[in-house]
């Protein structure tokens, strides 16, 4: 991904001006939804480290698998708290994607919960829907 292609979280900015510059540690996310914004970005480009260093790490895996799938769009339904003042934050959404080798379209509907630590936000966990493959 280059940094004037379209961001793949759907923001309108380029890939540089929104979820690149954090993938790239020139920036951190301000809010839990533009930390939401940026992880779906890293799965979509493939950035596993990224994921791994913004998991809670009384959470994180060992290891994250970013998988075959091209995710597609992504849709923002709600929030709650997730600010640059506050230190918890939910994000609902749900992300769309296909696999390539055999055309099957899946999504994934998550509650996702984050908490702010040194002011930085991390994933914490959620409550996940999948439906396709």
């Amino acid at each position: 991904m280059h940094d004037d292609d379209r961001c793949p979280c759907l923001s309108g900015d380029t890939y540089g001006a929104c979820c690149g510059r954090y993938h790239s540690g020139a920036a951190t996310a301000p809010t839990a939804e533009a930390l939401m914004r940026s992880r779906y970005s890293a799965f979509a480009v493939g950035d596993g480290a990224y994921l791994l260093a913004t998991w809670a790490p009384q959470t994180r895996p060992e290891a994250v698998e970013t998988g075959d799938e091209q995710w597609r769009r992504l849709d923002i339904h709600r929030t709650e708290r997730g600010g640059p003042f506050d230190t918890t934050g939910v994000v609902e959404f749900t992300a769309f994607y296909r696999y390539p080798a055999t055309g099957e379209r899946g999504r994934l509907h998550e509650t996702s919960r984050f908490v702010r630590q040194d002011g930085r936000w991390y994933y914490v966990d959620g409550d996940r829907e999948a439906r396709g493959r």
